[in-house]
């Protein structure tokens, strides 16, 4: 999407859904970015049920040694999200 430099999805706890999807954005320089303005453009691009619930934008992912982003570290951010 334009203004994206990289994302990270993953799956939190819900009391409803069991897990939802929450999206990790990482706009690219000097790019302005809304998490709302992303889900709607999602929504008319892939299945709602991969529509995320929430679109958070932070300066960059974790990463371990290697480089890999580390979606544990995301996971347990956004764990008490949706749940108590």
């Amino acid at each position: 999407m334009p203004g994206v430099a990289e994302s990270a999805v993953v799956g939190v706890p819900h009391p409803d859904f069991g897990e939802a999807v929450v999206a990790i954005v990482v706009p690219k320089p000097a790019a302005t970015l809304d998490g709302t303005a992303l889900t709607a453009a999602l929504k008319g691009q892939i299945a709602n049920f991969k529509v995320p619930k929430s679109v958070f934008i932070e300066t960059e992912l974790p990463r371990n040694a290697m480089g890999k982003v580390q979606k544990n570290l995301l996971r347990e951010q956004h764990r008490g999200l949706f749940t108590p």
